[in-house]
Parts: C-alpha cells; sequence; structure tokens
C-alpha cells in the first residue's frame, strides 16, 4: 500500500474546516507605510475596510514589520534600533505610535478595536528572538532560561537587524516562541505573518511558530514570507504547518513583477487547497508608497488594466488577496474594482484551476486560464494579453469546456463590466488591452 504523504490528516482536516478554507483577504500596511503605520492609520484602513469592501470578503487588517520600533522610518530598517520589549524580550507596540498600547496593553485595545468593525486583526513577526533581548539577556518566560542561551546570532536574518535566531536543539527555543506567541494570542490577533522563513527554508522554525500556535489556544492564521525561489517539494511541510506562504520576493507596481507571476501561479495553482494557500504577494493599488521601503509617495504605477489583470490572475491561481493602498486615499475607481463580488466568488467557489494555454503571439502572448464552480455548471475563462498594444484572439470553447460541452450554446458574462451576457457559440472572440485581461463566467445557455 502507497502512502501518499500528503494526504490531510485529520488533525489538518480539522484545522482546514476552521482556519483559512478560502484564501485569505484583506489590507496590510507594507506598501503604503513600510515600517512606519500608526495606530490612527491602521483604523483609518479599517473604517473603509469596513464601509466599502467587507461586503465583497475583505475581512482582514495586518500591521506589518516593526510596530515595535518608536525610531521606525521610510526607505529602510534601523540597526541598533531601541525596540519597545516587555521584560521577557517580547515585542510591544511602540507606544508613540500605538498609545493604545500604554501601560502593557499591547494590542489588546487596537484588536478590540478592529473585531468591533466586524473584522479580524493581524500583525508581523520576524524569525527569531530580539537582538536587544540577547544583548540584555533578558528571562525566557515561565522558565530559567535566558535569551542568550537560546540565541543563534550566526543564523541571523541577512537584511533585517532586529532578530536574530534561536537554536533548536535548546529547549529554551521552543519555550520562546510559546511565550512569544501566546502575549499575541492574548491580545485578540487572528493572523500572523511571519517574516525570514521561507528564503532560506526554516523548517523547524515553522514547525516551533505553528505548535507555538496551537499550544495558545487561539485560531491563528499562518502566513509564511518571504518565498523567492519557493519549491513545491517543501508542500507537504507547508500544508502540515501554515495556511499562506509566499512564492515570490516582494512584488510591487510594475508590469514586470505581475507578468512574473503568470508562470509562478500556474506552476502552483495544482497544489491550492482549503486550509493551504500559495501566496502570490501583496496588490499595490491605490495610493502607495506614502512612507513605504521603497518609492516615493504615489497612485500604483499599474495601468487600469495592468490592475485587472493583476486581480484576475491573483483570483484564478486562488491566491489570497492583501492590498497595499492606503485606502482612505485610494481613488474610488480602484476600491470599486476591489469591491467586484466575482473576485470572493470565485475565490471561494472555484476548483480545477488552471492555465490551459500559453503562447506566443508575434510581440506578446497569449495566456488562457479556467475553472470550474465546485457547485454548478458555471465555468470561469480568464484571457490574458502580455504584448505592448491592443489585440483580437480567438479561443475555442472546446478548450475551455471539452469538446462535447462546446457544441453550446454558451452565455459569456464578462465580469469586468456590467454588460448583458453574450450568446456563444464555437468559439470566444475578444479584444484585449496591452497587459490586460478579459474574465467571463461561461454558463449554458
Amino acid at each position: 500500500m502507497t502512502v501518499d504523504p500528503d494526504a490531510p490528516t485529520p488533525r489538518r482536516e480539522r484545522r482546514t474546516a476552521r482556519l483559512a478554507a478560502t484564501p485569505p483577504m484583506g489590507w496590510n500596511s507594507w506598501d503604503c507605510f513600510g515600517t512606519t503605520v500608526t495606530e490612527d492609520e491602521v483604523l483609518a484602513n479599517a473604517t473603509v475596510l469596513r464601509d466599502r469592501l467587507l461586503p465583497a470578503g475583505w475581512d482582514t487588517v495586518v500591521v506589518d514589520i516593526a510596530w515595535y520600533d518608536p525610531t521606525a522610518r521610510a526607505h529602510g530598517y534601523n540597526d541598533g534600533a531601541p525596540l519597545v520589549l516587555d521584560d521577557h524580550g517580547r515585542q510591544l507596540p511602540a507606544p508613540n505610535r500605538f498609545p493604545s498600547a500604554a501601560g502593557g496593553a499591547g494590542f489588546a485595545p487596537l484588536a478590540d478595536a478592529v473585531h468591533g468593525m466586524g473584522l479580524r486583526f493581524g500583525v508581523h513577526l520576524m524569525r527569531g528572538i530580539p537582538r536587544l533581548a540577547v544583548e540584555r539577556d533578558l528571562p525566557i518566560l515561565g522558565t530559567t532560561w535566558s535569551a542568550r542561551d537560546v540565541a543563534a546570532p550566526d543564523d541571523a536574518c541577512a537584511w533585517n537587524p532586529d532578530n536574530v535566531g534561536v537554536d533548536h536543539d535548546h529547549p529554551g527555543a521552543q519555550a520562546w516562541y510559546d511565550a512569544l506567541i501566546g502575549q499575541l494570542a492574548g491580545w485578540g490577533v487572528d493572523f500572523l505573518k511571519v517574516d525570514d522563513m521561507l528564503a532560506p527554508y526554516h523548517d523547524r522554525d515553522v514547525e516551533a511558530v505553528a505548535r507555538a500556535i496551537t499550544r495558545s489556544g487561539r485560531e491563528i492564521v499562518l502566513s509564511l514570507s518571504p518565498g523567492t525561489h519557493l519549491s513545491t517539494t517543501h508542500l507537504g511541510h507547508l500544508r502540515e504547518h501554515a495556511q499562506m506562504w509566499r512564492i515570490s520576493d516582494d512584488l510591487w507596481d510594475r508590469w514586470e513583477d505581475v507578468h512574473a507571476q503568470l508562470a509562478r501561479l500556474a506552476r502552483w495553482a495544482p497544489y491550492q487547497r482549503p486550509g493551504g494557500w500559495a501566496d502570490a504577494d501583496m496588490l499595490p493599488l491605490g495610493r502607495i508608497g506614502v512612507r513605504a521601503e521603497r518609492g516615493e509617495p504615489r497612485d500604483s504605477r499599474l495601468t487600469p488594466d495592468e490592475q485587472r489583470t493583476l486581480l484576475t490572475l491573483w483570483v484564478m491561481g486562488r491566491s489570497p488577496l492583501m492590498v497595499g493602498g492606503h485606502l482612505p486615499e485610494t481613488h474610488d475607481a480602484t476600491l470599486d474594482l476591489l469591491a467586484n463580488p466575482a473576485l470572493a466568488t470565485v475565490l471561494a467557489r472555484s476548483t480545477e484551476n488552471r492555465e490551459i494555454v500559453r503562447e506566443p503571439v508575434d510581440d506578446g502572448e497569449l495566456v488562457v486560464w479556467t475553472a470550474a464552480a465546485g457547485d454548478g455548471d458555471t465555468r470561469w475563462v480568464a484571457v490574458f494579453w502580455t504584448g505592448p498594444t491592443e489585440r483580437r484572439l480567438t479561443v475555442p470553447l472546446a478548450s475551455v469546456v471539452g469538446a462535447v460541452a462546446a457544441r453550446g450554446p454558451w452565455s459569456a458574462t464578462d465580469l469586468w463590466s456590467d454588460g448583458e451576457p453574450e450568446r456563444l457559440v464555437g468559439a470566444l472572440d475578444v479584444v484585449v488591452a496591452s497587459h490586460g485581461v478579459r474574465w467571463f463566467a461561461l454558463d449554458p445557455a
């Protein structure tokens, strides 16, 4: 008898039923504020998310990196920053940026405010233990060990100076993560993005964080970053321990970044399943760069067609959706794109998502994706065109719905317009803008 190492275990199936049964959708502070977001800015974005996007499925608010640095600045990290730590070395929100955290309250008041809006609350952590905790040799909660006992200074992150690694051969390493994650759970955190986990792949940290979440007693979605060169060889391990994992480095508002995800999502799409999602990274849409790591304040440089391509590709590939723009200063046209109900519908209902065509056509590529509705006859099809000018393209219906069903007729509803459904027989004949997409729901006529 052959045992599939990736087959769901009962424990994993129970977790899947609770956590990320569909790809998470929400807002993250990174693209607009980098390391510098404040409590007022988090609440302002949460308010717009609630008022404009929650009905369309967007329900998570994430405070990204360095919320514990009172000296955080745009365009980089601070070496030797005076991080705010408790007596056991655990990060606390900087009160000058998060006033409600004063007096040791941590993120509990902010989480309560976000929950009061009907939203979920998330935070970012770096792998390991703060350098400052090691320098001060602070005690690890509930143990006789200290930060120096468990630190692995030679296993530090190459691009962020805040933390060093932990020595997993020392029992205090797990105790450290248990205390750290336990505090987040006590604050009411629902979503945890942990960085410096996948490039290179730190399997023991992945396991330790997942174990700490289980021990915390709170249901917390675990997202792992960054995914530079992440291989599907880690798939079984990822599914066992996390609900999201990045498959690329940071994605910004450049067409080449979006274009590169066509191939990545095509590779990962067959493996997407409830409770375990390959993540094509954040959506750099709306007002970004306000105080970001990269670039000056700006509206996204992606054209409207490129923005629709990005959203359609992420949804057809069933990637989580985390928008990075400052929502109060984001144009209504962008908010309207994000509020398209088709995004959440296809994320939740689609199956058999895959790329079926990729072929060069003169100065570009024709790329076609399809998906089926798991609970009906609907088929979804996305026709992407990567060339520099508008192009008329024809896709035989047989390649989308099968030879027998293609005898039709079919009704095609354009998911990016308000037009009436069109009757199709034989083929889908469309004009696609440069770097654009045409996205349809096909139903038997």
